[in-house]
């Protein structure tokens, strides 16, 4: 093992991690490198979110928070969606792509994927500008500058996702991951920072600039570099563009990824249709709280998704079985860990946000059954979308987050975050238990943290 690197900051803690975690050469300790240096990344990222949040929640008030809350959350649903999908599938089409050795192929994909990403959310992006402007009648005029902002924001959002995707197909996770989740954090809070500090008002408007300001910053920087390291990594030739093949391995990923982040956004969106702003605003820190749960269940899937495509095209079964195993194992135990040591702090960690969010503590307990039970099965889905089981993961998708829109409008109304949790946890199992059963017959591994998989 190398000796441990001496630096310092976020980018010693993640090299730090890696030469720990690195047990050896195999595909096993490379995941746990990677999956660490994920984790670390998400983990650097919610402390800087925790610091904007709170910031934000006591610069702005819970009205005014609450409406940036709602903005913001569009944002993340719509810019992950915008993709196509192409985010996802570069995992797999990639993989594919250099064991086929089709490297006109390859170098057509890296630049063409981003230029018809952004194309296309570009254009979403001027309709659904038009439709706030036709909707404006009918909307909280504080939202409507806020909502222009984010329809702002989405390409260069949705560019990002993209060469994320591309960037961990390389196992570059750090140029993948630290522009959104590191770098991104850090310039909201010092725009929102430097505002504040000379005078500006802090509200919902001036939160989305700062946002937006940061999205296009962080994604730039990352393109420079991205470009760099792969005229390094890739030969220069022709290019060739199969842009229905990309479409059509993208779009059934879009469907999973799409009903996904819906299951995942309903609740707080449904919140907001019908309770006050201050009410969304202690249920967004609430989620916040809990998301260093969801970071786990993050890296393995972003570590794991282009290796699952890689045996399966190598026709490597057992080292395919063998893999699934170490993730689902990897992401179950820490997730059960770290949601025991959130629950044990989560008043005081709701405190930072201002004593009126501590309210929201008992949620935590009802939200937090959901985001465990997923874990217990893994990253299984990005195991049926590499292996070409999109369709009916999506259907899974679907149906749960059917469910959850149905207990969402059925219980917030009367029992407010209270009852977007249990909505969402009670869906979150739903379709836990779906995807371990479709995995079990489609592919017959047995994928569940207290078992064994069998080919």
């Amino acid at each position: 093992m190398d000796a441990e690197p001496a630096t310092t900051g976020p980018a010693g803690l993640i090299a730090r991690l890696r030469a720990r975690l690195a047990g050896g050469s195999s595909e096993a300790s490379l995941t746990r490198r990677l999956a660490g240096t994920i984790f670390i990344i998400r983990v650097i990222s919610a402390g800087l979110a925790y610091i904007s949040q709170v910031l934000l929640a006591r610069w702005m008030g819970t009205s005014d928070y609450g409406i940036y809350v709602y903005v913001w959350t569009w944002v993340l649903l719509l810019g992950s969606m915008l993709d196509f999908g192409i985010s996802a599938s570069a995992q797999k089409i990639i993989p594919e792509y250099r064991t086929r050795a089709e490297h006109a192929l390859l170098r057509g994909f890296l630049s063409g994927s981003r230029w018809l990403t952004f194309a296309a959310s570009a254009l979403v992006s001027l309709g659904l500008a038009g439709i706030v402007r036709l909707a404006s009648p009918w909307l909280d005029p504080a939202e409507v500058l806020p909502l222009y902002i984010g329809c702002m924001t989405l390409p260069a959002f949705v560019v990002a996702n993209t060469q994320d995707g591309i960037a961990r197909s390389h196992d570059w996770m750090q140029l993948g991951l630290m522009p959104q989740f590191i770098i991104r954090q850090a310039l909201i809070i010092g725009i929102t920072a430097c505002a504040f500090l000379l005078g500006y008002h802090i509200g919902a408007v001036a939160a989305m600039v700062a946002s937006a300001g940061a999205v296009w910053i962080a994604m730039t920087g990352q393109m420079v570099v991205l470009n760099r390291k792969l005229a390094d990594h890739i030969e220069p030739g022709p290019k060739a563009y199969d842009v229905g093949g990309w479409l059509a391995v993208s779009l059934p990923i879009l469907l999973v990824e799409s009903f996904y982040l819906l299951l995942s956004y309903t609740d707080v969106l449904v919140l907001q249709q019908f309770r006050p702003s201050d009410e969304v605003g202690v249920y967004f820190a609430v989620v916040k709280t809990l998301a260093l749960v969801s970071f786990i269940h993050y890296a393995m899937s972003a570590t794991t998704a282009h290796r699952f495509a890689e045996y399966n095209a190598s026709g490597d079964k057992a080292r395919l079985s063998a893999y699934v195993t170490h993730a689902i194992n990897w992401t179950f135990w820490p997730s059960l860990a770290a949601t025991i040591v959130l629950l044990a702090f989560g008043k005081p960690l709701l405190w930072l946000f201002g004593p009126q969010f501590t309210v929201g503590y008992d949620i935590m307990f009802v939200a937090a059954i959901g985001l465990v039970v997923r874990s217990a099965i893994g990253p299984v889905e990005r195991l049926l979308n590499m292996l070409g089981q999109q369709k009916i993961c999506a259907l899974a998708y679907a149906l749960a987050f059917v469910m959850n829109v149905v207990l969402c409008i059925a219980l917030v109304p009367r029992y407010g975050g209270h009852g977007a949790a249990a909505a969402t946890s009670i869906s979150l199992s739903f379709e836990t238990v779906l995807l371990f059963w479709i995995v079990r017959r489609r592919l017959g591994l047995h994928v569940l943290a207290f078992g064994k998989s069998t080919n």
